[in-house]
């Protein structure tokens, strides 16, 4: 059954294309007639921030994900528009990796696409959705729920705890992200009440202060795990954040003890 507008033309259903690689986008654009089957990308996004601004426009019924080119933030995406929605979402370019389709499962993605993809088989996707969507418009009813902004710096926080022994960076987190840096930053601060940068540290300090605490490592082997690959630098800001030097806070916990 084909739906029809009040002009008497089919509807087409309007979709949002999440890719931050123009050139892919493009090919997307151009890899099938999009009309023919009842759709047109409406929408393009090319990070997370517009992915999940654009997701609440009601006029989107479907989502379409570059799960090649968001990597793992893919899946991060998906988790934060279930959050908000119940829109339809479809991941395309994914390697057939069990544990990757496990967690599209886990949020409910609605078809899995591996690269690389083909023009029939993503037609083939499409008529399926076509014919659930014109069978039930309500079922593309989207449900919008509290906002997901704690769940992204959320994101952030934990990405700090994976790669706490690397040189990390806001910059380098937002571009990872999809984020805008300066955004990003007000955002944490505002979350957080501190600064994304004082974070950093505090969990360094923390974990070093941890580590001396419960091992038997050396300073150097310490400063290295908590991303200092100049164990003087370290001294120093270990002895800025605790007022001690890391020998003495080592011979302190061992008094105590």
């Amino acid at each position: 059954m084909t739906i029809f507008d009040e002009s008497g033309e089919s509807i087409l259903y309007k979709i949002l294309l999440v890719d931050p690689n123009s050139d892919s986008s493009e090919t997307m654009l151009h890899m099938l007639d999009w009309n023919q089957a009842g759709f047109c990308i409406h929408t393009t996004a090319d990070n997370i921030t517009d992915a999940l601004y654009h997701v609440d426009n009601p006029a989107h019924i479907l989502v379409l994900i570059n799960i090649k080119r968001l990597q793992s933030f893919g899946l991060q995406l998906c988790g934060l528009i279930r959050q908000k929605s119940r829109i339809p979402i479809i991941l395309i370019g994914g390697g057939q990796d069990f544990n990757l389709a496990r967690q599209a499962l886990h949020y409910q993605v609605n078809d899995y696409l591996t690269d690389p993809v083909q023009s029939s088989e993503l037609l083939d996707c499409l008529g399926r959705f076509r014919r659930n969507l014109d069978a039930s418009l309500e079922d593309a009813v989207k449900a919008p729920q509290p906002h997901c902004q704690n769940s992204i710096i959320d994101m952030v926080k934990k990405y700090v705890q994976e790669e706490l022994h690397q040189n990390i960076s806001l910059k380098k987190i937002s571009e990872a992200l999809h984020f805008n840096c300066a955004y990003l930053g007000q955002k944490f601060k505002s979350e957080e009440q501190i600064s994304f940068n004082e974070y950093l540290l505090q969990q360094r300090m923390e974990k070093a202060k941890h580590l001396l605490e419960s091992t038997e490592m050396r300073i150097y082997e310490i400063s290295r795990e908590v991303g200092y690959s100049e164990t003087d630098w370290f001294y120093k800001k270990f002895k800025e954040y605790t007022g001690t030097s890391a020998n003495e806070y080592r011979k302190q916990t061992l008094i105590t003890a």
